[in-house]
């Protein structure tokens, strides 16, 4: 990627098309080159230029939030133009719009993309975007299946890219605190990690198509039928696009669980679920996962989202059962239990910053945006989205099968 100075610079064109001429001396040099040296010629050069792969809700609020942080959100794409539309909207000034993201791919003068389609799209859009030269900020779930997750992995560590997964705890000052703690022999020995989401989602999306939609390319890698507007607006909730809430909000808590215990892959991955009681939804909204591990230790992650309705800072829990003390996870404080023969648990330690998680994806941003800029390692790096991955995968297919499923790490294999 070349990047043109002495005043100012330009998107590149398309492969193999002339370079437009101009009327000044032009300086040339390796963009990551110019970016990593410390004499910055021109200062809003250190904006990293970004382009968006899927500008849906999520992509909308990343394209907002990357601009807030410094990025300059050069591109959009999606294939629903209101989407489109909305995500250039959001974008910087200038913004180019794409329904190709491929043809975005082309752009040499972007930096970096943020991948946030659907999930069934996530590894093949990452990786060519890899093989493209650009660095990736990738929503979780990293990948929909585990040869993909591999494949991305594989990928990363041969263009040297810098990719970030979005699970944006790695990044949290609260939970890089919690997790040293948790790493520091305080709890003793940990057998036994659970988890629970609890919540209320009282139906699906009824949306209906605004604009134009190009259905076959949304469908991608998918299996082929008709156009059909509740699976497009919902299409978290079917087993060809995504694995629900159950895999959304377990891709969060199952990084957090293997960061905090120095985990890589399971053993083994048990599933059990309740029907579906989200009307035309696929996936159950309750459901139970039991994870072995060969560190020794099991844990559980339990998802219940027709339960009633909680803040968001007390909707969720992790808890660290040591055999000295136990730690309470929350999205938005800890509490450390000593070990007590009382009738009431006091916690010895205790770090509660309520309203402070949406800034946690604000500093995950700024790593991955940093990151691209020194070449270090983000906090949320691939291995990372590939162990999270196993699991994740195994879980819907032993929800599925009924199966307690055992993970061969030799062959890459799913057993039952």
């Amino acid at each position: 990627m070349t990047f043109y100075g002495l005043v100012g610079f330009t998107s590149a064109t398309r492969p193999g098309a002339p370079r437009p001429a101009f009327p000044y001396t032009v300086l040339s040099m390796h963009r990551r080159t110019f970016l990593m040296s410390s004499g910055a010629l021109i200062a809003a050069t250190d904006r990293v230029r970004t382009g968006v792969i899927g500008s849906g809700g999520r992509g909308q609020l990343l394209t907002s939030e990357f601009k807030e942080i410094g990025a300059e959100m050069a591109a959009v794409c999606d294939v629903y133009e209101p989407n489109l539309q909305a995500g250039l909207k959001k974008a910087s000034t200038g913004a180019r719009g794409y329904t190709d993201y491929r043809r975005l791919l082309e752009d040499k003068s972007i930096d970096a993309v943020i991948v946030s389609s659907p999930d069934h799209w996530h590894a093949r859009m990452a990786i060519d975007a890899v093989q493209a030269g650009k660095d990736v900020y990738i929503e979780k779930p990293m990948a929909h299946t585990i040869p993909e997750a591999f494949d991305i992995v594989t990928a990363v560590r041969r263009s040297k890219q810098i990719v970030q997964v979005g699970t944006q705890r790695r990044s949290s000052e609260l939970f890089q605190q919690a997790q040293k703690l948790a790493t520091s022999g305080r709890l003793g020995d940990i057998r036994l990690v659970t988890s629970q989401w609890l919540n209320r989602q009282d139906s699906l999306s009824s949306a209906t198509l605004q604009g134009a939609l190009d259905w076959n390319a949304w469908l991608g890698p998918a299996p082929k039928r008709e156009l059909d507007a509740t699976r497009f607006f919902n299409w978290y909730y079917y087993y060809d696009y995504s694995g629900g809430l159950l895999i959304g909000q377990a891709a969060h808590m199952v990084d957090a669980i293997q960061w905090f215990m120095n985990s890589k892959q399971p053993l083994a991955v048990t599933c059990s679920g309740g029907r579906a009681n989200l009307k035309g939804a696929e996936v159950p909204e309750t459901a139970s996962i039991i994870m072995e591990f060969p560190e020794n230790y099991m844990a559980t992650f339990t998802l219940g989202y027709k339960a009633m309705k909680y803040h968001t800072s007390q909707d969720q829990i992790m808890q660290l059962h040591g055999s000295k003390a136990r730690m309470d996870m929350g999205r938005e404080g800890y509490r450390i239990y000593p070990e007590t023969s009382g009738a009431v648990l006091t916690p010895e330690k205790e770090d509660m910053r309520i309203g402070s998680f949406v800034p946690a994806t604000r500093d995950h941003i700024r790593n991955f945006l940093e990151c691209v800029k020194t070449r270090q390692e983000p906090t949320a790096p691939v291995e990372g989205g590939l162990a999270t991955a196993i699991v994740l995968c195994m879980t819907l297919d032993s929800l599925r099968s009924g199966r307690r499923l055992r993970w061969n790490a030799q062959t890459r294999r799913v057993e039952s």
